[in-house]
């Protein structure tokens, strides 16, 4: 056994060509989407609302002393107090996003649309409809002007806000995690170069392997365990340039990423057994189905248009169901947004069915292979 296992890994190791589609074409492709994309922080924060206060031809002190403390109150908002000139101009210029005018009716002015002038525009009006409850309670209950005006003092949440654990990632990521899953099921490619040279029929190394007393279980045992042990180390060689070369964090913990590409990495050596276990077909025509094995899953993952998973998700969800390359890329998006275990097992349990599955019906494939002469 161990001789086998030595054999078949130094073999495999010395296989340049297979060795840079499972390994080095991910990692140059996942360097290409870092200079696509650029670098990003995971948690966005949101910049702050820059804004002018200009006193008006009749100026409101009530109003002013509002706007001029508004930056105390609201963290993302800062105001600074302008002539009209030059707050018009910094309005034409992009440097302010607006200009509240603190005048006997104070009001708003914007140069566009957008969430920011939204959020001014919601202030103005709570102090509009503040000051108009002020002066209803002095026109209606004057004795009740004090108890209204600590009322209005004290804010308070309507909302309580609980931590669920996930997290908002940049919309980008995808890319990245369906990368990751592109790389697993590169393995598919080890996977059909690994049996191709146990066939006798395509190699010299198969036919010596063939006329061997040694059970043909054993082989694809062993030729999968070595297969296996080396596409996860090319997957986990992938995830930690992409995390610390590149800058990226996929999120979850250690543990759940060398589970997911566990996974990830027997799933496509799976794919590639199957695949290469077929002996009517020559290894030029094995590899094109690695590519197509490969290639569309990762597309239906969102690796070429990051939306895919989702549209597919929503109008044929089964298709996601047994996608591997999508289970994959579903896996890390529980481990770093969803935080949803259940989610995530299902997804690994599918991934070792379809392993096991087509490890076994290689080895019903191989079984049955009979050579006129070696």
């Amino acid at each position: 056994m161990l001789h086998l296992i030595k054999y078949q890994f130094r073999q495999t190791v010395r296989e340049w060509s297979t060795m840079f589609w499972a390994l080095a074409f991910p990692i140059i492709l996942g360097t290409l989407f870092y200079v696509s994309f650029g670098k990003w922080d995971m948690e966005e924060d949101m910049e702050v609302i820059r804004t002018a206060v200009v006193e008006g031809a009749d100026p409101n002190e009530a109003s002013l002393l509002f706007f001029e403390e508004i930056d105390s109150d609201f963290d993302m908002i800062r105001t600074e107090v302008m002539k009209e000139e030059e707050a018009l101009k910094a309005l034409r210029e992009d440097e302010i996003e607006g200009i509240f005018y603190a005048g006997e009716e104070p009001k708003l002015t914007v140069a566009k649309s957008g969430l920011e002038q939204s959020i001014l525009k919601n202030i103005l009006d709570t102090y509009l409809k503040n000051t108009e409850l002020i002066q209803t309670i002095v026109d209606t209950h004057p004795e009740g002007l004090e108890s209204g005006l600590e009322a209005l003092a004290d804010w308070q949440e309507m909302t309580e806000e609980i931590s669920v654990g996930g997290r908002t990632l940049n919309p980008n990521i995808s890319y990245f995690f369906a990368l990751i899953a592109f790389a697993a099921l590169s393995g598919v490619y080890l996977g059909i170069k690994g049996c191709c040279d146990s066939q006798a029929n395509l190699s010299a190394l198969g036919a010596r392997r063939c006329i061997t007393p040694t059970h043909k279980m054993k082989l694809i045992f062993v030729s999968f365990l070595v297969l296996f042990f080396i596409q996860f180390i090319n997957i986990m060689i992938l995830t930690v340039f992409v995390r610390f070369a590149l800058g990226i964090d996929l999120g979850g913990s250690p543990g759940e990423i060398v589970l997911v590409n566990l996974l990830g990495s027997m799933i496509g050596v799976s794919i590639g057994i199957l695949l290469g276990s077929v002996s009517r077909m020559q290894l030029g025509m094995k590899m094109g189905f690695g590519v197509l094995f490969t290639l569309f899953p990762a597309f239906l993952a969102g690796l070429m248009f990051g939306d895919m998973k989702n549209i597919i998700e929503q109008y044929c969800p089964v298709i996601n169901r047994v996608n591997p390359a999508a289970m994959l890329s579903d896996s890390y998006y529980c481990m770093a947004v969803y935080n949803d275990a259940e989610r995530m097992t299902r997804n690994l349990l599918i991934l070792a069915v379809m392993s096991i599955v087509c490890v076994l019906a290689a080895f019903v494939v191989t079984r049955r292979e009979r050579y006129d002469s070696i």
